[in-house]
């Protein structure tokens, strides 16, 4: 907030301490120093001290004391004529963002990845959405995860493997889904593998394009630390059904959810492939901008979220 003063005939822009105006306009209102003390919670020295400053501020003087009263000068009138409404919108307004902070209403942005989104999220949106009709919810699919955020989204579904990037975002664990290296019983005849997670820098290998950020794939050290080997990726794909399509035609190895790959398993379709290192789970995340100033239709989803998706998830 700024106040216009004139000074050696220049007009200068001072800077006003919303802070002080609350005081001075407390002092006016409660006739007294001491009376604005005791409404404000603060000793009498604070607001004489704070009037003072905000004299300074104005190089004006707004209140004419004494021992036994205070007056008003005509710029002090002024000041909390227009000072006062201004301070009681703010007020208003205050009051207007923080009760809209705690409603379970309104828009709710959200962005889940193609697939295992609407396996595992298809049912429990529809039923928070039963529980809070009059939250708007509106969900997009794709595999943007996290920069699906500056779109303007509230919450992202994204799915991980290994480390996630550094960011500041807030990422809230939803599911882990343990991994396995499958292939076809042609394949596995015709490359017999070993033990060794190294041998897929050699063998054929399904990979992914860019999802995942198109790392290479990722086995967990019993330290818990993660390793990394470039596969020989030479069928490269953004998409699980279709990496477990290709698997299952003997096109090459693939590092596939245990969950999916259960039926193939059980009629013999696709062979797990024994290793020294267990492949690095899929991690499912819930992706927000802060966890400080989330607001409560948000929380109430992550929460129904965590509680839905956890127990889908170990079908």
């Amino acid at each position: 907030m700024a106040w216009f003063v004139i000074k050696c005939g220049i007009i200068m822009r001072a800077k006003l301490d919303l802070n002080l105006l609350r005081i001075f306009v407390a002092v006016v209102e409660q006739g007294s120093f001491v009376g604005a003390a005791r409404a404000l919670a603060m000793p009498t020295s604070n607001v004489s001290r704070a009037i003072s400053q905000l004299e300074r501020q104005l190089d004006q003087r707004l209140i004419e004391r004494s021992t036994r009263s205070m007056r008003l000068t005509p710029n002090g009138q002024l000041l909390h004529e227009r000072a006062q409404p201004l301070l009681a919108s703010l007020d208003h307004t205050a009051q207007t963002l923080s009760e809209r902070q705690q409603q379970l209403r309104g828009p709710l942005r959200l962005c889940v990845p193609n697939e295992v989104g609407p396996y595992l999220l298809g049912d429990p949106l529809a039923a928070f959405a039963l529980q809070h009709p009059q939250i708007e919810i509106s969900c997009v699919t794709n595999l943007a995860g996290m920069a699906s955020l500056l779109d303007d989204v509230d919450l992202a579904v994204m799915v991980s493997r290994g480390l996630l990037d550094d960011s500041d975002y807030v990422a809230q664990p939803l599911a882990t889904f343990p991994c396995i290296v499958v292939a076809a019983p042609a394949l596995v005849a015709q490359w017999p593998p070993t033990s060794e997670i190294e041998q897929f820098t050699q063998l054929p290998c399904i990979s992914t394009v860019d999802a995942l950020k198109g790392m290479p794939w990722q086995f967990v050290r019993p330290d818990g630390k993660f390793v990394t080997v470039p596969v020989n990726a030479r069928y490269r794909v953004n998409s699980g059904e279709m990496a477990l399509k290709a698997a299952l035609a003997g096109v090459g190895f693939a590092i596939l959810s245990e969950l999916g790959c259960r039926p193939f398993l059980a009629d013999g379709r696709l062979v797990e492939i024994p290793l020294a290192l267990p492949p690095a789970p899929l991690q499912l995340y819930a992706v927000y901008p802060g966890r400080r100033y989330l607001p409560a239709k948000t929380r109430a989803l992550l929460t129904f979220l965590i509680q839905q998706i956890g127990e889908a998830a170990h079908f």
